[in-house]
């Protein structure tokens, strides 16, 4: 992979976590320390981000390095889910869990039709 397109990739991963988050550029930038300017930069892959600045992402965006950098999940990432779910009673921890084994299904579904 060349280094632009690693860089429009973990942009493109950045951008997505925000929007999941629902925050604007603006809020992520400041939320990690950074400038406007800088982020949006990063974000459309114009520029490479260093090592301490991707840190400060990972944090704003509460996920890990390796997803950021990777596509990977690793325990980091884990554990901001099981913080999440620790916070729902029964009912809502069950109701969720037929939303995930649903929305699993969906995707088998239209992996299968892919091939």
């Amino acid at each position: 992979m060349s280094k632009d397109t690693l860089a429009q990739t973990i942009g493109h991963r950045i951008l997505l976590r925000r929007k999941q988050l629902g925050y604007t550029q603006e809020q992520a930038a400041e939320k990690a320390g950074l400038s406007h300017q800088f982020f949006s930069t990063v974000e459309t892959g114009r520029k490479n981000i260093r090592a301490d600045s991707i840190i400060k992402v990972a944090r704003a965006l509460e996920v890990s390095t390796d997803y950021l950098l990777l596509g990977s999940v690793n325990q980091v990432d884990i554990n901001n889910i099981n913080e999440s779910l620790s916070q729902l009673n029964g009912i809502e921890l069950h109701c969720l869990e037929e939303i995930v084994k649903n929305y699993l299904k969906a995707l088998e579904h239209n992996n299968t039709r892919r091939l």
